[in-house]
């Protein structure tokens, strides 16, 4: 097929069935280098099309989509979980074909990953505070836990010692992006209830997401010490959401707890242990290189960039060169939970690691490289492919119609904010919220950049430029940072509990919006009588039906049910004085300034625009 001739160029043409391959975050000259074509003559395309963009500039896959229609090809973004085989595939690491290699004999049993689910106060922390003998809440601010750690718990069960690896999610709703990624790494769900106050909108949230994880439920119903509790009542309740206890004749296991006192924890891992060796094979293979998923990760002062990572298969040795993210190192360190050295962690085993160059995010998958050289250029082709797609996620699509449109209808107002936080995973929960808040149209929410760690001079300068507001979560700012920020006029917010964050960003968003007005009918006055004035016009005298009538506000002239015009109230009297208002029932004399046009019977209708509170 002859090359088509678009605005003067010349660009190669597919059938229609070319299969086009580009990755997220992809660039025009990306594009021409698959389909042997010159990126300036793609930009020439794309502008007839009415799109914008220069030959290096990631593109989303909607744009890429239009120029694929146009040309002949279709256009398909390689999917996240595709990009990352085969950018491993490209360093000759495949897990898919290391996985399907595996014997049986390789295989070794290994303990349930468990995460505790559940209601807001409904003694998750107590819970898990009861089980490892530690105390975690005190520390915590509003009592609610602010992010992700992983312990591991050795129980007695039919006269063996078992391990059981705990992951302990955020209580808040607005972690929900966290507890759902708790639950993909999870092989048992432990959901929490109070006995004294059952189900709730987020224990329905937390067993959901348990559910389309596929993982089993154990359900933990708490605080049966307290005499208002009802465990039968929790029972019942949750049939409701196809969880039926196994005395009802279902296959769920209800076990009754109280935290606070620690009655029958010992149950409680049980149950556990029994729902693992009953509707689960856990096993992996120790004997290779591991792999695993990163369960949260901070910046520390003292030590750097740590994550506590979740081995799934493997062992992970100290002094492996592994790559967790963006992220990648030696592994200098790793502690237990009980900050103990350990030299290897096999399968389900988690650790905080010590060695990387920066802080990967929650729910980052890890794995060890052959050595530093290839972790370095797995990690930096990592960053380059997510700043690619973030790039393109950013870029605001506008065609050459929509722009006259969105300047015949004024500028949208936009809310720039900058994230840092102590860890990882509360970033990105927060961001998350932040992001679900809706107040229309009118506003529009961007967050130009989130980090882990304190508020540096960068973060000032790019809130300059940009006219963006700091949040810094259960951070403070470095040296010299505050005084930048008070010269540069940058606005810097401090929380330690999330939803005042979110109550405080939806408050800025509603404060932005346009006012808006709603009409008030202050009152109506029926023309009895006209009186011509050479000094004043027409004066309508009246008899005030409703309401009462005021000097200076907006009227409306209404005849037999239409109104035929509208005036200011320019002056009223009583009799011979001038007056500034006039009640229900009395009579007097209203002139509606240049308006004349008055006939016996009208009706005026005075009113004035109010502005109406934001709901």
């Amino acid at each position: 097929m002859q090359a088509p001739t678009i605005g003067g160029v010349t660009v190669p043409h597919g059938d229609g069935s070319t299969i086009v391959r580009v990755r997220r975050g992809a660039s025009l000259t990306d594009f021409a280098d698959k389909i042997n074509a010159n990126p300036a003559s793609l930009v020439t395309v794309l502008f007839h099309l009415g799109e914008m963009a220069t030959a290096t500039q990631s593109l989303d896959e909607d744009t890429f989509k239009l120029l694929g229609v146009e040309l002949g090809y279709d256009v398909q973004v390689v999917s996240p979980e595709d990009e990352e085989r085969e950018l491993l595939e490209s360093f000759n690491i495949d897990l898919e074909a290391e996985a399907a290699a595996e014997e049986d004999q390789d295989l070794e049993p290994r303990p349930p990953v468990v995460t505790v689910m559940g209601h807001v106060d409904h003694g998750k922390t107590k819970l898990l505070d009861a089980i490892r003998s530690e105390h975690v809440a005190e520390d915590e601010a509003g009592g609610i836990t602010q992010h992700i750690g992983a312990y591991q718990v050795v129980s007695s069960h039919e006269g063996e010692k078992r391990a059981i690896t705990f992951i302990d999610t955020p209580g808040h709703e607005a972690f929900t992006a966290m507890r759902a990624r708790g639950a993909s790494v999870t092989d048992i769900a432990i959901l929490v209830v109070a006995a004294d106050d059952g189900v709730m909108p987020q224990t329905v949230e937390a067993l959901n997401h348990a559910q389309a994880a596929g993982v089993p439920i154990v359900v933990a119903v708490n605080k049966i010490d307290k005499p208002e509790a009802n465990p039968a009542k929790i029972r019942q309740q949750l049939t409701e959401y196809n969880l039926i206890a196994e005395e009802y004749g279902g296959d769920t296991m209800f076990v009754d707890v109280s935290a606070k006192q620690g009655t029958n924890i010992d149950g409680l891992l049980e149950a556990v242990l029994l729902t693992a060796d009953a509707a689960l094979d856990l096993r992996a293979n120790p004997n290779k290189d591991a792999r695993g998923v990163a369960i949260e990760a901070h910046l520390d002062k003292g030590r750097g960039p740590v994550a506590t990572v979740l081995v799934q298969s493997g062992t992970l040795h100290v002094g492996d060169a592994i790559v967790a993210g963006n992220g990648h190192g030696r592994v200098r360190a790793m502690l237990d939970e009980h900050g103990s050295n350990v030299e290897q962690a096999p399968p389900s085993r988690p650790v905080l690691v010590l060695g990387l160059t920066s802080v990967p995010g929650a729910g980052d998958t890890f794995l060890v490289a052959p050595d530093d050289r290839t972790a370095r250029q797995i990690a930096e082709r990592r960053e380059a492919a997510a700043r690619a797609a973030s790039l393109a996620k950013r870029r605001k699509r506008i065609s050459l119609e929509d722009l006259n449109e969105a300047l015949a209808a004024g500028k949208v107002d936009t809310l720039n904010l900058i994230l840092k936080g102590d860890v990882s995973g509360s970033v990105e929960a927060l961001e998350d919220a932040l992001l679900k808040i809706d107040v229309g149209d009118e506003v529009d929410l961007r967050i130009i950049h989130r980090g882990v760690g304190a508020i540096t001079q960068n973060d000032v300068n790019l809130a300059t430029v940009d006219d963006a507001i700091i949040i810094g979560f259960n951070v403070r700012p470095a040296e010299r940072v505050a005084e930048l920020a008070d010269r540069e006029g940058v606005d810097m917010r401090f929380y330690s509990v999330i939803y005042q964050a979110i109550d405080d960003v939806e408050s800025a968003l509603k404060g932005m919006l346009k006012p808006e007005y709603e009409e008030v009918q202050l009152g109506t006055a029926e023309v009895r009588e006209i009186f011509r004035s050479s000094k004043f016009g027409n004066v309508a005298g009246s008899l005030v039906r409703s309401g009462e009538i005021k000097r200076g506000v907006r009227a409306r002239i209404v005849r037999d049910g239409t109104v035929v015009g509208e005036a200011e109230v320019a002056g009223l009297r009583r009799f011979k004085d001038d007056v500034t208002e006039v009640r229900e029932g009395f009579e007097c004399g209203i002139n509606l300034g240049s308006f004349n046009d008055l006939q016996i019977e009208d009706v005026i209708e005075t009113f004035e625009m109010r502005e109406k509170p934001r709901a």
